[in-house]
């Protein structure tokens, strides 16, 4: 049985798209979206828990998930082709970007690291998960669009290229909590998912450029075999993908973790 909350409250943000269900306590805001969706949830569905026991980043990586950060995910049935859904990523670190500039003492500091990481003074402080259905003719059924964010509490470091930090460290010990941070990132993410429908990825390509990790600078890229292609990251095509400069030729990449070659400032 997944552990929940005894008062699972349901709420309608102004605009009537977010449907919030706030859990206590849940194995993955993700893998219970899922579940809502398979259920016939409508779009719009945003699982939010104030733990998750089961919590996973990409290629199956524990995401660790104690109380007092920002846990969330939502269900979107976007009319788009499947090859485009990972447009909604970048669509969501935008939101999220734009989130945590607002309440960041320095805006500038805020990146997104390709593809799906925010940083902050250069270290970790969230993190974007896609899960994706299609129905049995190929066409797309759901997306879920996972969200965690260091509001209060960051794992140890571990990774001497990208240490994590929290929103309360880099507020000098501003104190931000679910609730407050849930209130600013849903009126933001729903204004960029509006966009997108009716823009397309351009101007959320645009945006998420605008605040890239290492653009037009040299980055080592590890792939999933382990290969290693080193670079200039010249930019996203309208996948999503990384356009990398090697001197091999231009390489685009759909997966991989990206090594800056500079140093931590």
């Amino acid at each position: 049985m997944v552990p929940r909350g005894p008062q699972a409250a349901v709420a309608e943000d102004p605009g009537g798209f977010v449907h919030i269900v706030l859990l206590d306590r849940v194995d993955s805001t993700s893998a219970e979206a899922a579940r809502r969706a398979a259920a016939g949830a409508p779009a719009g569905t945003f699982v939010v828990a104030g733990e998750q026991i089961a919590g996973r980043g990409r290629r199956g990586r524990t995401w660790q998930s104690p109380p007092g950060n920002f846990y969330g995910s939502l269900l979107l049935r976007p009319g788009c082709r499947p090859a485009d859904a990972a447009q909604l990523g970048f669509v969501a670190g935008v939101a999220l970007a734009e989130t945590l500039e607002d309440v960041l003492p320095s805006p500038a500091g805020v990146q997104c690291k390709w593809p799906n990481d925010l940083l902050v003074a250069g270290r970790k402080a969230a993190g974007i998960l896609l899960d994706a259905a299609t129905t049995g003719a190929g066409r797309l059924d759901w997306v879920i669009v996972g969200l965690g964010v260091n509001l209060r509490w960051c794992p140890p470091d571990r990774d001497g290229q990208f240490p994590a930090t929290t929103v309360r460290a880099e507020t000098g010990g501003g104190d931000l909590d679910p609730p407050g941070f849930l209130a600013r990132l849903a009126p933001t993410l729903v204004a960029w998912l509006r966009r997108w429908e009716r823009e397309g990825f351009s101007p959320i390509r645009t945006a998420w450029l605008e605040r890239a990790y290492c653009l037009d600078e040299a980055v080592r890229v590890v792939l999933g075999d382990n290969e290693t292609l080193n670079g200039s990251f010249t930019g996203i095509n309208g996948s999503g993908a990384m356009i990398l400069a090697c001197d091999g030729g231009i390489r685009v990449i759909s997966a991989g973790d990206v090594v800056s070659a500079r140093p931590l400032v």
